[in-house]
C-alpha cells in the first residue's frame, strides 16, 4: 500500500506557477463589477476631494475607465433627477456612498441609504431622484461603457400607479 499523498505525488500547486490563474487586471464578472464598485466606495480619499455640488444640473465625473467599462462619480442635492431612463445596451452597478436616493421603477419605489447597491441589466428602466433635504452621492459603474441613455415616458395604469410607456429618445 502507498502512503504518499497527493501533495507529496503532485507537489503543492501555489509552487507551480503555470497552474495558476493570474489575478484578473480589470473586473470581467457582475460579482468582480459589484466587488470594484464596494472597493472604490471604501476609498474614500480616491473621490471624496473630487466632489462637486451643482444646484441647477446633476455633477458627475468620469472617475476611471478599463478595457469594456467605465466609473462615474455623480452628487445629488435635494430635488435633483435622473428622469425616468434606461442604459442602452450597458449593465451597471449603482452605489450610493453618501445620502439617501430614491430609486422608482415599475415595480415600486426604494429608498437606496449609503452602503447600498443595485445592479441592473441593459433595457432596465429607473428614475433615481434624491427626495430628501440632504445632497447625495452616487457611484456608477457600466459595461460596457455608456453609450446611451434613452429617456421613458410614463403613463397612468388602471390602479392609479405609473408605469413605462415609451422611449422618448
Amino acid at each position: 500500500m502507498n502512503s504518499d499523498s497527493d501533495l507529496q505525488i503532485a507537489g503543492d500547486i501555489l509552487e507551480v506557477p503555470h497552474l495558476l490563474r493570474a489575478p484578473r487586471e480589470h473586473p470581467a464578472t457582475v460579482a468582480e463589477f459589484v466587488g470594484l464598485a464596494r472597493s472604490i466606495a471604501a476609498d474614500r480619499a480616491q473621490w471624496e476631494h473630487l466632489v462637486e455640488y451643482d444646484a441647477t444640473t446633476r455633477w458627475y465625473h468620469r472617475l476611471s475607465t478599463g478595457p469594456g467599462y467605465e466609473v462615474w462619480l455623480l452628487s445629488w442635492v435635494p430635488g435633483q433627477g435622473s428622469g425616468l431612463h434606461d442604459h442602452g445596451p450597458s449593465s451597471g452597478v449603482l452605489t450610493v456612498l453618501d445620502g439617501t436616493l430614491t430609486e422608482r421603477t415599475e415595480r415600486g419605489t426604494r429608498a437606496l441609504g449609503a452602503g447600498a447597491q443595485r445592479v441592473f441589466a441593459p433595457g432596465y428602466v429607473h428614475e433615481v431622484v434624491n427626495d430628501t433635504l440632504e445632497p447625495a452621492i452616487s457611484l456608477h459603474v457600466y459595461f460596457p461603457g455608456l453609450t446611451e441613455m434613452p429617456m421613458h415616458t410614463a403613463c397612468a395604469r388602471r390602479d392609479g400607479a405609473e408605469t413605462v410607456d415609451a422611449v422618448t429618445a
